[in-house]
C-alpha cells in the first residue's frame, strides 16, 4: 500500500513543495509550487521574510490539496542554523540572515567564554561564524530576555502549521548546543553562554509526529482534517543523505546547492585534533548517524555572480554560460572557494578579481573565465574535501555521490571526477525532497526498513549519470 505525502524543501534561494507517492516498489516525485526566498535588508540587518516564505508554503499545499490523491502527510525541511524568537505565540522579528555581519561579534563572545578547541568537544561543530550559538550571543540581550522560544527555521514552519512546538534532531544538532554525546540539549553550555534553558523546545527525531494542522491552516490549504505533520530529517542536507544512493561505507557525497556539503557517513562522531584542525563537522543524521562533512561555498559563487551580470536588465542563462566555459582551452586560475571573501552578498566577480590580484595570479577576463574559475575551484575544493574525509574517517572512498542542482551541472562533475580520479555518481536531483518523502512514508508503513533499504528503493526509481576521470577505462 503507498501513501500520497507534501514535502515542503525550502532552500537558501527558494522552496518547493513536492508531492510524493512512495510504497514498496513505488518512488514518485512531482513539484507542485516553487517560488523564491529572498532576504530582505532592513536597518537592522539582512532577514528573513519568513511571513512571506510561510504564505507560499501555505499556497503550495493548497495545490497539493488539489493535485488528485490525498495528502496523508506534511513534512518540513530547510537549512540550518537560523532561527526565530517567540514570545507567546508571536514571533518577535523577522530571523536574521546567517550571512548577515553581526556574527563575528558574537564569535568573540562565545569564544571568550568557551575556545572553540572546548566547543568541538562538546558539540563536534566545526568552525562557522554563524552557528546558531554565536547568532545568539549577537542577539539583543532585551529581546533575549522576553523570548520564550528559539525555533529553527523548519520547527518555526512547523509551529505555523500546528501550533506546537519541537525542535527536530539533525536541524538542532547545526546549533552547537546539542551535546555530541548524548544528543540532548547541553544545558551545561547553554548556562555558561547565560542562555536560558527554556528557550529551546523538546527534542524529537525524524519520523515523529507533530500533529494536526490548526483548523485556519485545513480551511485555507482543503487539506483532510486527518492530515498529519510529522518530523523529517528536517536539516535539509540530512533529507538529502537519506536519498543519496549509498550502499556501502565507500561513498563519499556532495550535497551541491548555495553551499557544498562533502562527506561521509559515520556511525559515530569523529571528534579528533586532526578532524577538528580540518575544520570537519558532525552533524546528526537519520536514524542516528552522523554527517561527517565540510562546508565548501558551492553554487553560491556562480549564482551571485548570475545576479551581478544581470543588473544590467539582461537575462543571462547559466548553461550557455557553462558551454563558453566547457569549451575555453586557457587555463583559468584557482581560487579558495572557503575564503570569507566570498561569504556575504555582493559582486562576486570582482571579488574574485581581487582574491586573484591579492595571489598574484592572472584574474578572469570574460564571464566564461569567472564561470570556469569557479567551477575548477570548486572542483578542486570539493575533491580535496573528499579526500579529507577518507583519511579522518578511515573510510576508503571508491566513488562520489553528487546530489542537489551541482548534479545537473555537467562540467563541474567531469571536473570533479577529473581531480579526485574517482568515479562520480550524479542524481538524483531532487535527493532533499525525495529524502523527506521517504521518511515520512516509512512513518506512515508504506515502507520499512532500514536507510539502506529506502536507498535501494531510491536506486530503482532514478537513474543516475555517471562520470569517469578522463583518460581512464
Amino acid at each position: 500500500m503507498s501513501a500520497s505525502v507534501a514535502a515542503v524543501d525550502l532552500g537558501a534561494t527558494s522552496g518547493r513543495v513536492m508531492v510524493g507517492v512512495v510504497g514498496p516498489n513505488t518512488l514518485q516525485i512531482q513539484q507542485i509550487a516553487r517560488f523564491p526566498n529572498s532576504p530582505v535588508r532592513t536597518p537592522a540587518g539582512l532577514q528573513w521574510n519568513t511571513m512571506e516564505l510561510y504564505s507560499r508554503v501555505l499556497d503550495g499545499l493548497r495545490q497539493a490539496a488539489q493535485h488528485g490523491t490525498q495528502v496523508s502527510s506534511v513534512g518540513v525541511d530547510s537549512w540550518g542554523v537560523d532561527y526565530g524568537l517567540l514570545s507567546g505565540d508571536r514571533v518577535l522579528e523577522s530571523p536574521f540572515h546567517y550571512r548577515d555581519e553581526r556574527t563575528a561579534r558574537g564569535v568573540a563572545a562565545v569564544h571568550a567564554r568557551v575556545p572553540h578547541e572546548a566547543l568541538y568537544r562538546l558539540n563536534g561543530l566545526q568552525y562557522l561564524p554563524f552557528n546558531t550559538l554565536y547568532q545568539l550571543a549577537a542577539d539583543d540581550p532585551a529581546v533575549l530576555a522576553i523570548v520564550d522560544t528559539a525555533l529553527l527555521i523548519p520547527d518555526l514552519m512547523n509551529f505555523y502549521l500546528t501550533g506546537h512546538r519541537f525542535a527536530e534532531r539533525t536541524n538542532a544538532s547545526t546549533t552547537g548546543l546539542l551535546n555530541i554525546a548524548t544528543h540532548e540539549w547541553d544545558t551545561e553550555l547553554i548556562d555558561l553562554l547565560g542562555l536560558r534553558r527554556t528557550m529551546f523546545p523538546p527534542l524529537v527525531g525524524a519520523g515523529d509526529e507533530l500533529g494536526e494542522l490548526l483548523p485556519h491552516v485545513l480551511d485555507f490549504t482543503g487539506l483532510a482534517s486527518d492530515t498529519k505533520v510529522l518530523a523529517v530529517g528536517s536539516h535539509d542536507t540530512a533529507s538529502a543523505v537519506v536519498a543519496t544512493p549509498m550502499h556501502e561505507p565507500d561513498g563519499a557525497y556532495i550535497s551541491c546547492g548555495t553551499w557544498g556539503l562533502v562527506g561521509v557517513e559515520t556511525e559515530k562522531p569523529i571528534l579528533s585534533d586532526a578532524a577538528r584542525a580540518a575544520n570537519f563537522t558532525n552533524e546528526g543524521g537519520v536514524d542516528g548517524r552522523t554527517r561527517f562533512l565540510h562546508n565548501v561555498m558551492g553554487l553560491w559563487l556562480l549564482s551571485e555572480c548570475v545576479r551581478e551580470w544581470e543588473r544590467d536588465g539582461k537575462p543571462v542563462t547559466m548553461e550557455h554560460l557553462i558551454a563558453e566555459a566547457a569549451s575555453l582551452q586557457t587555463e583559468v586560475p584557482l581560487v579558495d572557494a572557503n575564503d570569507p571573501t566570498f561569504l556575504a552578498r555582493g559582486d562576486m566577480p570582482t571579488r574574485i578579481a581581487a582574491w586573484c590580484t591579492e595571489h598574484n595570479l592572472p584574474a578572469p577576463q570574460s564571464r566564461a573565465e569567472f564561470v570556469r574559475c569557479v567551477i575548477e575551484s570548486l572542483a578542486a575544493a570539493f575533491a580535496e574535501a573528499v579526500r579529507s574525509a577518507s583519511t579522518l574517517s578511515g573510510q576508503t572512498v571508491t566513488r562520489i555521490h553528487i546530489v542537489g542542482g551541482g548534479a545537473l551541472n555537467t562540467l563541474l562533475c567531469q571536473r570533479i571526477a577529473d581531480r579526485a580520479r574517482l568515479r562520480v555518481v550524479a542524481g538524483p536531483v531532487e535527493a532533499t525532497a525525495i529524502g523527506n518523502v521517504l521518511i515520512q512514508g516509512r512513518a506512515l508503513g508504506a515502507v520499512s526498513g532500514t536507510l539502506e533499504s529506502l536507498r535501494a528503493l531510491v536506486d530503482a526509481s532514478f537513474s543516475p549519470t555517471v562520470y569517469m576521470p578522463e583518460g581512464s577505462a
